[in-house]
Formats: structure tokens, C-alpha cells, sequence
């Protein structure tokens, strides 16, 4: 049902069917939009023209400036109201301005450290400011009080609860309890000026009440009596009788019951003079403890108790003769006894000449047999080592069993010292019953510095098996040893054709580098001999076929040249050789005996070899296999060991030095 242009009647005709007519010239019949956005939020709005584009005027206005036609019908009709001058504006601190209500109070404070008063009553004075409601207390000073007086609570705004409240005027009062800080005031009294504000605030004021005084200063003021001394007996007679004179008892304080406790030596000095009792604690060199002399102060030790009421504090400061019904006295102490000194348990097991002296004339006692206290010797716990757990190598499992904070296990250093960068590369097959495996080739290296061995698998391109590191250095077990008795992989163990096993997989070793040999026949007292001829055996078929270089030249010219470069080698300075051939193979980590030309030339400089002479470069040239690589090992073959006699004697006497 389509729409049409809309109806409108006739001026002067009621909207009526058949009253009213279509406008013909309307085109447009859309509607305005009331829906619209305002900082992110959606709103509605009063349409402003209706269907077709037609004025509303009702809409035109805002509600609030309908609103503000309502309001204003009165103002229209009859013109503005004139309204009187508004009163002058006073701010508090103008109107309140060195106003203060004061009021007298007192608080009630404990006493802890005196025997002689329990609390203390302290008058203060506090002050509320109306300009800005802040509070002050000030309590009067008082001479030779002993107290901190004056300001106790400097001006400021007090709260009065944990909702962020603070105190106002119409919470003060005569007569009420003011708690401010965690401690109660008792206000008792105000000024006239405060009686007056409160009641002309409607505030009904309390009668005052009396000022509580300080029981203990009431007490100070009174005259002290003299104390009235008996005739008979004399009080200074034991003092003059026994006088210096003290009983010196030898115990053992038995503190094992509590925790980190322990037996102490102890001296018990009982002083006959005034019946008093000191205890001291034997200290000795580095034993732990802190060197306190006194363990329990000179004083007269109760032993029995009156019966005490209930109401009776359980911890006093000072005890008197109404609490206590017998003192300790000389007869309690004896050798071979135990007495119980302020909760302490004492053992008595010997006392000196003068105190056995004193118990034979005075108690007729005549056995001071001492008690031997010493402490048996514990019998040692051999110690039980846990079994190996297969993390890390046994030795260094083992340090965690022998110390708290574990140490690594000691290394021979003169051994790394002289093998240092000294390895032996062995290529290995895996003893495996996958066909993929049986291919596999990998690089056995044993480093004679520290007997570890790691094995390197070469990556081989389009093999489906990444290669890499396959085993990290470490040491090897042999298959049989047990953890507490480990027995290590050693370089006489490693012949052709011998099979290693690491961690359950087998090797069966296939070849070894040529320093691998050399090494052996330098050092064949070290080795077996079956060790030694294994290796001999494998490397004596190269030697029979003829040497040549990767220029194709026969190994004689080869041996002639290098005979007239020694020659030449002889008029320079000398250096260690040795140390020249570990630098090669240092530098070839592969085990490849090639090096690239520029490092090769790089290790010639640190030795200062002349590599710009002819014969030399004729060497170099020889046994460059392309534009890129050198054969250093038929390059060494011009520096053997004894070359330079004085070079290598002084590398021996350096490492004779060193071990």
C-alpha cells in the first residue's frame, strides 16, 4: 500500500472524510531523522519538520526554553520583581577570628616500671579553634615532674572515626569522655566564653565537675615517717660476721628440653653476709654464645611461696617478705643436688675448699665427693653415600653428599696444563640395527686435558638427519663400572676397529686423524703397545702409496724442498714448534688437515715464519690444493720437533717448572 501526498483540509472545514483535500505540488513524503549521536552516545531528538519537509513549529523550542516560558508567564505580563540587596558575606575565619573554646580535662596513663604507682593522672587543657576547627592539647608544665610536658598534640583538624569524620564543636561538651589518638580525655570544665557559645547554639551545657588530682603526687606531699628500728637483734650482725665471705658452688645449667638448648657451666656464688645469691655462666673460647657475665643478678632467691589470692598479679616486679614464706638458705645447696633458681634447673657436682670448710664446721658434712659431669664421646655415624640418581657425572654428584654448600671436584691442573688443546678425532660408525644408521658417520673427540670425550655428527646433505652436536663433552663411563666405583674411557682404549658404548649406544671406530698417531709415537711409554701397532697398522697403507700433492708432483721433490727450506729455516730467529703444530690443529676443528689460506697465513705471522721467501712461497705454493685452501700437513712436515734444539729445551724446563 503506497503512500500518498497528505491530506489537509480545507481552512474553515472540520477534519472530516470528504472535508479534506491532497496538496498536488508535494513531491517529497520522507520523514526528518530523530535518531542521532552526541560524544560517542546515541540520543532522540523532537522532530523540527514533518512529512514532506513541513514546519512544526511546537518542536522549534527546547524543553528547557519551554520550560523557562512556563516560569516566566508572571515576568511577561507584570515585568521583573525587584528583590532586595543581598546581606554582606562574612567567611568563618573573618567571623571566628581568635575565637577558642577551651576546656580542662585529665587523662589516666599506666604506670609499667614503678612499684610504688600503677597509673598517673596528667591535667591538659584543650583548645578548639572555631575559625578553622582545629584542636590543640597542652598540658601545664610542672617543675622537676620528670615528664615531657607542654604541647602534647600540636593544632589541627582531629578525626574523629575511620569514615574520614572530624571532631566539631557540637561534639565537645562538659562532662563526656573525648578519645583522641587511642587516648580518653575527660573533659570536666570550659571558660565562661565557651559556656556562652555553646548555650547561644542551643547546646545544653553540663555542670562541671571536680578535677581529679595524682594519687602519687598527693602521696609525695605528705611528711615521710621515720621507720623506727628494733633494739635486739642487732641487723648488722650477720653483715660484720660474714663479711667477704662466699660460698662458691660449681653447677651445670641443663637447657636441653627448649630448642638449640644445651648443657651451661655455671658458678653459684651464695654471699653469707646478706644471704644473697649471684649465678654466672662459665664462657668458653668460640663457643657460640654471647659473653654475658652475669646470668641472674646478686639478690635473695625465694623458695617457698605463700599461699597467693586470686586477684594476685602472676608477675611482679619486686617480691617482699609478705609473698614469700622461706628464702633459700646454705642448707639447700649441696653436691649431687638440683635446685630449681627463679625456673631454672641447677646441678650441683662440686664446690672449693672454703665452702667445704663452712658445711664440715657448721652442718658437720664431710663427703665432697665431686660428680663428674663430663659428656661421653658420641660415637661417630659412618657416613652412607645415597647411590648415583644418573644426573651429571658421579664425582660431581657426590660433592652434595659430602658438604652443604657442594664444590666442584678438584681437577689435576698440571694435567690440563700440558694437554691443553690436545685432542685425539677418531670417525666412528653406529653399531645400529636400523638401515638408516648404517651410513652414519661421526666424529669421536677425547681431550687429554680433562679425559672428556663429545662426538660430532658431520651434516650430510639430502640424509633426512640433521647433524650437529650429538654428544656434549663430558666423561664416559665404561659398560660395567658401577656409580660408586666409575671407570672412565682413556685414550689407550680407543683402537681401530674397537667399539665404545655411550649411554647404551655403540661405536665402532672406523679411522683416526693422523695427529691421532703422531701423538701415540711421541708418547709410546703412556700407551700399550697393542694400542700403538692398532693405530700403526691402519695409517701403513697410505704411507706405501706415493705422496703427491693436489699439484700432481711426486713426494721426492717434495722432500728435497723441504730439506732446503730447514736449511733456510735455521739462519732465523728459532721458536717452539711444537706449539707451531698445536696451533694447526687447534685451528682445524673439522679434522680436515686443510685451512683456509688466510687464517694458515694468519697463524705463519704470530710465529714470525718468513713466508715472503722464495722457498717458502715454492712451499706454500706446493701445497695449496686450490686458490682457497692449503694442506698445512705436509706444510709441518718442514718443522718437526727438533728443528730448533734451544726452543724446545726451554718449553721443557718451563713445564718441569710447572709441575
Amino acid at each position: 500500500m503506497g503512500t500518498g501526498p497528505p491530506i489537509v483540509p480545507e481552512p474553515g472545514l472540520p477534519f472530516l472524510p470528504g472535508c479534506a483535500i491532497k496538496d498536488p505540488t508535494k513531491t517529497s513524503f520522507h520523514r526528518c531523522q530523530t535518531m542521532d549521536f552526541k560524544n560517542g552516545y546515541a540520543f532522540f531528538r523532537l522532530p523540527r519538520e514533518g512529512v514532506g519537509g513541513e514546519t512544526l513549529f511546537a518542536n522549534q523550542l527546547s524543553q528547557d526554553e519551554l520550560d523557562d516560558l512556563c516560569t516566566k508567564g508572571a515576568t511577561l505580563t507584570y515585568g521583573q520583581v525587584k528583590r532586595p540587596a543581598p546581606s554582606r558575606f562574612t567567611p568563618a575565619f573573618v567571623a571566628y577570628d581568635k575565637k577558642v573554646l577551651k576546656f580542662d580535662a585529665y587523662f589516666m596513663e599506666e604506670v609499667a616500671i614503678s612499684a610504688e604507682e600503677n597509673y598517673r593522672i596528667r591535667q591538659v587543657c584543650i583548645y578548639y579553634y572555631l575559625e578553622d576547627d582545629s584542636m590543640c592539647i597542652i598540658e601545664p608544665k610542672v617543675k622537676n615532674s620528670g615528664l615531657v610536658q607542654g604541647k602534647l598534640m600540636r593544632r589541627h583538624r582531629v578525626p574523629k572515626n575511620v569514615h574520614g569524620d572530624y571532631y566539631h564543636w557540637k561534639d565537645l561538651n562538659v562532662g563526656i569522655d573525648l578519645t583522641i589518638y587511642g587516648r580518653t580525655y575527660r573533659l570536666v570544665n570550659c571558660d565562661s566564653f565557651t559556656k556562652v557559645f555553646l548555650e547561644s547554639q542551643g547546646i545544653v551545657v553540663n555542670p562541671p565537675e571536680e578535677l581529679v588530682s595524682d594519687p602519687y603526687t598527693e602521696q609525695r606531699q605528705m611528711p615521710v615517717q621515720k621507720r623506727i628500728m628494733p633494739t635486739s637483734p642487732d641487723p648488722f650482725r650477720q653483715f660484720l660476721a660474714y663479711d667477704t665471705k662466699v660460698l662458691r658452688f660449681y653447677a651445670i645449667w641443663d637447657d636441653t628440653n627448649c630448642a638449640f638448648g644445651d648443657h651451661h657451666p655455671c658458678i653459684i656464688h651464695y654471699f653469707l653476709a646478706d644471704d644473697t645469691v649471684e649465678v654466672r655462666e662459665v664462657h668458653k673460647r668460640n663457643d657460640g654464645r654471647d659473653p654475658f657475665p652475669v646470668l641472674m643478678r646478686r639478690q635473695r632467691l625465694p623458695k617457698i611461696f605463700v599461699d597467693k589470692n586470686k586477684n594476685f598479679p602472676s608477675c611482679v616486679l619486686e617480691i617482699t617478705d609478705h609473698e614469700v614464706q622461706e628464702w633459700f638458705s646454705p642448707k639447700d645447696f649441696a653436691i649431687g643436688k638440683t635446685v630449681t633458681l627463679l625456673g631454672r634447673t641447677f646441678f650441683i657436682y662440686d664446690c672449693d675448699k672454703f665452702t667445704q670448710d663452712f658445711y664440715r664446721e657448721k652442718y658437720g658434712i664431710t663427703d665432697f665427693q665431686p660428680v663428674d659431669v663430663n659428656k661421653k664421646p658420641l660415637e661417630k655415624v659412618p657416613q652412607v653415600i645415597p647411590p648415583y640418581n644418573g644426573f651429571g657425572i658421579p664425582e660431581d654428584s657426590l660433592q652434595n653428599c659430602l658438604s652443604l654448600f657442594p664444590k666442584p671436584p678438584r681437577k689435576d691442573v698440571i694435567k690440563m696444563l700440558e694437554n691443553n688443546l690436545k685432542v685425539l678425532r677418531y670417525q666412528v660408525a653406529l653399531e645400529s640395527p636400523v638401515p638408516e644408521d648404517k651410513n652414519r658417520r661421526f666424529i669421536l673427540s677425547y681431550f687429554l686435558a680433562d679425559d672428556t670425550i663429545s662426538i660430532y655428527e658431520p651434516p650430510v646433505r639430502n640424509s633426512g638427519i640433521t647433524g650437529g652436536k650429538y654428544l656434549r663433552r663430558t666423561k664416559v663411563t665404561k659398560p660395567g663400572s658401577t656409580p660408586e666405583n666409575p671407570i672412565y674411557y682413556e685414550a689407550s682404549d680407543f683402537t681401530i676397529g674397537s667399539t665404545i658404548e655411550v649411554f647404551g649406544h655403540r661405536f665402532i671406530i672406523t679411522d683416526a686423524d693422523e695427529y691421532v698417531l703422531n701423538y701415540l709415537e711421541r708418547n709410546a711409554q703412556s700407551f700399550p703397545a697393542a694400542t700403538v701397532q692398532s693405530i700403526r697398522d691402519h695409517f701403513l697403507p697410505r704411507k706405501m702409496v706415493v705422496e703427491t700433492t693436489s699439484s700432481g708432483f711426486p713426494k721426492k721433490e717434495l722432500d728435497d724442498l723441504i730439506v732446503e727450506v730447514q736449511k733456510e729455516l735455521k739462519l732465523q730467529e728459532p721458536f717452539d714448534t711444537r706449539q707451531f703444530h698445536e696451533a694447526f690443529y687447534h685451528c682445524d676443528t673439522e679434522g680436515s688437515g686443510f685451512l683456509d689460506k688466510t687464517r694458515f697465513l694468519t697463524l705463519c705471522d704470530r710465529f714470525n715464519v718468513p713466508t715472503s721467501t722464495i722457498l717458502l712461497k715454492k712451499l706454500i705454493d706446493y701445497c695449496s690444493c686450490d686458490e682457497d685452501k692449503v694442506n698445512y700437513r705436509d706444510f709441518l712436515r718442514a718443522f718437526p720437533s727438533d728443528l730448533f734444539p734451544e726452543a724446545e729445551e726451554q718449553g721443557q724446563q718451563l713445564d718441569s717448572q710447572l709441575t
